[in-house]
C-alpha cells in the first residue's frame, strides 16, 4: 500500500483491490484504505472506543449518502479491529484545479451539480462537516463528493446552514474572483433537488449565519 495523505486522525493508503483482499474480483481497481490511528495522548480505552464509534460512523454515513443518490465512494469493508475502511479509489481531478481552467458557463454547470449532490446529501439527513473544493472529484462527467471524515447525521436547518456556509466561504478564498456567481449556481442546483422553500429557508439561515461572524468579528475588534 502507498501512503498518499495523512491527517490528524487518520492515514490514507492507495492499494489494489487484488493486492488488498487477496481475491481479483475487480481486475485492475485501486481502493483507498483510512486507518484511523491510535492516539498515544488518550486512554486506551477511550480511543478505541472514539476511533470505533467515527469509523462505523462514517461507513454508515457513506451507505445512507449512495441510497439518496449522492456521488460518493463504495465501502467494500469496514475492520473494526484495526479501525480501518476500505471504499472505492474515485480516480479524477479535483474541482479546486479543474474549476480554474474550464469557461465559465462550465464552471457554473459544474457548481450547480455540486449543489445538487449537496442536495441530496441533506435530503438524506447528512451534513459532509468539510465541503470545499478540495473534496470534490470529477469522474466520467459526474462530480464526486469524497473525505467524509467529519460528516455526521444532521437534518437541522442550523447543521445545514453551517454545510453551506462553510462551503461558501471555501469558495470565497479559493475562486475568490467568481466566487458569488459560483455560489449561486450551488443554489440553483440546491433547490432543483429540494425545491424553492427550501432554498428561502437555506439562504435566511446563511444571511443569520454570516451576521452572527460579523457580530463576532466586530466585538473582537472593540
Amino acid at each position: 500500500m502507498e501512503l498518499i495523505k495523512q491527517g490528524a486522525e487518520a492515514k490514507i493508503y492507495l492499494a489494489g483491490f487484488k493486492e488488498y483482499f487477496g481475491v481479483d474480483l475487480l481486475p485492475g481497481e485501486m481502493i483507498v484504505v483510512k486507518h484511523r490511528i491510535p492516539k498515544r495522548y488518550r486512554i486506551e480505552e477511550i480511543d478505541k472506543k472514539l476511533r470505533k464509534e467515527r469509523t462505523v460512523r462514517e461507513a454508515r454515513v457513506l451507505s445512507r449518502a449512495k441510497e439518496f443518490g449522492v456521488n460518493c465512494p463504495h465501502v467494500y469493508e469496514v475492520d473494526l479491529r484495526d479501525m480501518k475502511i476500505a471504499m472505492e479509489f474515485i480516480d479524477g481531478e479535483r474541482l479546486k484545479e479543474l474549476l480554474e481552467r474550464v469557461p465559465m458557463e462550465e464552471r457554473l454547470e459544474l457548481c450547480r451539480e455540486i449543489g445538487r449532490q449537496v442536495g441530496k446529501l441533506h435530503k438524506a439527513g447528512i451534513v459532509h462537516g468539510d465541503l470545499t473544493t478540495s473534496n470534490m472529484i470529477l469522474r466520467n462527467g459526474k462530480v464526486y463528493l469524497i473525505d467524509f471524515g467529519l460528516a455526521d447525521f444532521d437534518p437541522t436547518l442550523e447543521a445545514r446552514g453551517v454545510d453551506l456556509h462553510l462551503l461558501h466561504r471555501a469558495m470565497e478564498s479559493t475562486h475568490y474572483t467568481w466566487f458569488e456567481r459560483g455560489f449561486e449556481a450551488v443554489l440553483e442546483g440546491y433547490s432543483e433537488v429540494l425545491g424553492e422553500d427550501a432554498r428561502r429557508e437555506i439562504e435566511e439561515k446563511l444571511e443569520e449565519i454570516e451576521s452572527r461572524g460579523r457580530y463576532r468579528e466586530r466585538s473582537w475588534v472593540g
